[in-house]
């Protein structure tokens, strides 16, 4: 016996996101272009799929709140994207119920159930992947299902869950810093690389490399740790203790370059004199660091306000990609 036509049969029929289709066929008050909304209902009837009235009724009853999942609050990178998130969303009427996963996979994937379960309006996840495919897809389905109760969400990172998301040029930002730091003259470069699995650290690696090999330079040596300031600092004070000829050290993230920085400076090194240093991001703490930290600076604040557009727009899925802009300050140095 065939079994019934679901949701995603006429998503995927209509060549349409998941969320469009709900839109169009469970009652939701946000709008879809004529074009869609008639290409969904005409899957619908070659499908023979019936409503679903209780998914119906949820759409209606969605409430004014917003949720937002972010990796770690302490972070600069977050608390920039999270306080335009709110603003954003207070700006709208709504309030901002925030989760915080501390890296953790499978909380960000107990948020999303939690934030569905609750009937929120919108969701909006701020972070890097894994590269962990069965935990990417596991996100994906539990968004999938937020989706088809009406709800929409959006994701500052990696497109890889099937929703509107904003995609930071992490690899041609790092690329484009490598080209930048060996125009000042250097060539030899370490790179504090954070922890394997993590997505965003990986490009960020990746297009530095790519930047120095493009210039006929040897590769970084890659240096790993936490993706965090304790972790910059552990990371540079190894390096440093052992022994290095780098003129040159780029951290993947600026909060790893703070702790860098730290850890140099507790060595007795001087930067950039002896070792210049970067970072990526351009958090809003770096006003007050001494020296000055290069960076690859990303619109954090434009970013959080655009992911609440998304998340509570009305057109198809989209993703748009972010650009980033080096930032050469007195932490490095041009070689005589």
């Amino acid at each position: 016996m065939p079994r019934d036509a679901t949701l995603e049969d006429v998503a995927r029929r209509a060549g349409v996101s998941l969320a469009t289709a709900s839109r169009v066929l469970n009652g939701s008050t946000r709008q879809v272009g004529k074009v869609l909304r008639e290409r969904v209902q005409r899957a619908a009837t070659e499908l023979g799929y019936t409503t679903n009235r209780a998914a119906q009724a949820l759409a209606r009853s969605a409430s004014d709140v917003l949720g937002l999942v972010v990796h770690d609050l302490s972070d600069p990178y977050f608390a920039e994207i999270a306080n335009a998130v709110v603003r954003t969303a207070d700006a709208r009427g709504l309030t901002v119920m925030v989760g915080t996963t501390f890296r953790d996979p499978e909380a960000e994937i107990g948020y999303v159930a939690t934030l569905r379960a609750q009937r929120v309006r919108a969701i909006v996840l701020a972070g890097s992947r894994t590269d962990d495919e069965a935990v990417t897809l596991r996100l994906r389905t539990e968004l999938g299902r937020f989706a088809a109760s009406g709800g929409r969400a959006a994701v500052i990172g990696q497109d890889l869950l099937g929703v509107d998301t904003l995609v930071p040029a992490n690899r041609t930002g790092a690329r484009a810093l490598a080209v930048a730091l060996a125009g000042l003259g250097h060539t030899r470069f370490a790179v504090l690389s954070g922890p394997p699995g993590l997505v965003t650290a990986a490009d960020r690696l990746a297009g530095f490399a790519e930047g120095l090999a493009a210039l006929g330079l040897p590769p970084p040596r890659a240096v790993p740790g936490a993706f965090d300031r304790d972790g910059g600092y552990a990371a540079a004070a190894r390096l440093w203790s052992e022994g290095t000829d780098v003129t040159c050290l780029f951290a993947v993230n600026d909060v790893m370059a703070t702790g860098a920085l730290a850890a140099l400076r507790t060595a007795g090194a001087d930067v950039p004199g002896e070792i210049s240093v970067a970072g990526f991001d351009d958090i809003p703490t770096l006003r007050d660091l001494t020296p000055g930290l290069t960076t690859v600076r990303l619109p954090l604040a434009g970013m959080g306000r655009r992911a609440v557009e998304l998340a509570l727009g009305t057109e198809a899925v989209a993703t748009e990609s972010v650009a980033a802009e080096v930032v050469i300050r007195e932490s490095t140095r041009r070689l005589p």
